[in-house]
């Protein structure tokens, strides 16, 4: 955040307050004259709001984020020449109430607020997707996300209503993540009346490649009819709608597996040739998935002048509450972007299950006290999440691959133990 309270001689300033169809603004000229606009959600609103500011030269313009209501009029605005801020609904709420001494709300005390806060300069730099070529990114993610979301609410309506009534010995069957070839078995016979419609011999055949020794395909499929035969689910006909919905849900959940799959598929294809995901992906526990969310959400990560600014961004800088000779506990802000910190989560956790690494080693050394004390555990997984940020950070900025120190074999192919803590 900057103040423009010196440094600019007389800006224009801007505050919108976004809605749907119309949007609240007040313009402040570089004499202290303000005039409020009515700038419409449409072309002609856009162009006639152009117009209005075409005198003043690049102007300062806050917005407060709503929705995606505000992304085409901050696009088109940056397209203008004029600089972009956002400002935070939370600061916003929190200054209306200090200033009004109200709670009363309205579209034109908001823009009065968003003025205010942008010419006492707490606001934070509007970064354009487009204009910064990582909005097919964004687009990728965001579509991953909503497969991964419809495929986890299809799993839990399996696990928690279609498994427990008809078939409750099969949940483990659907539950390996490394069985996913299973799912068309599931999807044929999901319920003991129709896997006892057919002989073992015929079951097993169906499922299994034909002639050899007695894979472990072959092994899985026969217990699974076995299973069949002591269920306790309720004894529902094989041609019932009960039993169609069953598979009606299972079909759905392999088509979103397929369609998962084709879109990791695509995320690669698309980055393979990106040096910042390349760099990425040689971070232990980072794969495509958490390498497109850091591209797609932090956009060009050399923006951020110090590591720690982008630890603000991910919400991952430590905060405590202070007052008098009382001082808290640190604790993370989570004040930034969550799919970020999620994304470096998810990525330590990952680090943390490998067998060697320096994520692993700093988890260690932290829980060494008391390996078995959880919230120990948790800070240490926190810790590493915001070392994989870090290293991130890093490696982008410098232009440079990670470096695997104690996990990189010598010469005769052994993996050196790591020496005393410090």
């Amino acid at each position: 955040m900057k103040s423009f309270r010196s440094g600019r001689s007389g800006p224009a300033w801007l505050a919108i307050d976004v809605a749907k169809n119309r949007h609240e603004g007040l313009l402040e000229d570089p004499k202290g004259n303000r005039q409020r606009l009515a700038i419409a959600n449409s072309r002609d609103g856009f162009d006639t709001l152009a117009t209005q500011l075409r005198p003043y030269g690049a102007c300062e313009i806050a917005l407060e984020p709503t929705g995606d209501y505000h992304r085409p009029l901050a696009n088109f605005l940056v397209r203008k020449g004029h600089h972009i801020h956002f400002v935070s609904s939370v600061a916003t709420n929190r200054t209306r109430e200090a200033l009004f001494n109200s709670w009363d709300k309205n579209d034109p005390k908001d823009a009065q607020v968003i003025l205010h806060l942008l010419k006492s300069g707490t606001t934070q730099t509007f970064l354009d997707p487009l204009e910064a070529g990582h909005l097919d990114l964004q687009e990728l993610l965001g579509s991953y996300r909503k497969i991964v979301d419809r495929k986890v609410r299809l799993y839990h309506v399996l696990m928690t209503h279609y498994f427990p009534l008809y078939f409750p010995e099969a949940e483990r069957f659907a539950s390996n993540p490394r069985t996913e070839w299973f799912l068309e078995v599931l999807h044929v016979a999901p319920c003991p009346a129709v896997v006892l419609g057919f002989t073992k011999k015929t079951f097993v055949k169906r499922f299994t490649a034909a002639g050899g020794h007695f894979t472990s395909r072959q092994r899985l499929v026969a217990e699974y009819y076995e299973t069949a035969k002591e269920s306790v689910g309720i004894p529902v006909s094989a041609d019932s709608w009960a039993v169609k919905m069953f598979q009606l849900t299972i079909e759905q959940y392999i088509g979103l597996t397929k369609l998962r799959r084709k879109m990791e598929e695509c995320v690669h294809a698309q980055l393979e040739d990106n040096l910042d995901y390349q760099r990425l992906r040689t971070i232990p526990g980072i794969g495509p998935i958490i390498a497109l969310t850091v591209l797609a959400e932090g956009g060009d990560l050399r923006r951020f002048s110090h590591y720690r600014k982008f630890l603000n961004y991910c919400g991952l800088s430590l905060s405590a509450s202070q007052s008098g000779t009382h001082r808290g506990s640190p604790q993370l802000s989570k004040r930034g972007n969550a799919r970020l910190r999620c994304a470096f989560w998810m990525a330590a956790n990952a680090a943390i299950n490998q067998r060697r690494n320096a994520f692993r080693r700093k988890y260690d050394n932290y829980v060494r006290v008391n390996p078995l004390d959880p919230d120990l555990k948790r800070k240490a997984y926190t810790a590493v999440a915001a070392k994989v940020a870090r290293v991130a950070y890093g490696l982008i900025k410098t232009d440079q691959e990670y470096r695997h120190f104690d996990e990189a074999a010598i010469s005769n192919g052994r993996i050196p133990s790591p020496g005393p803590s410090r």
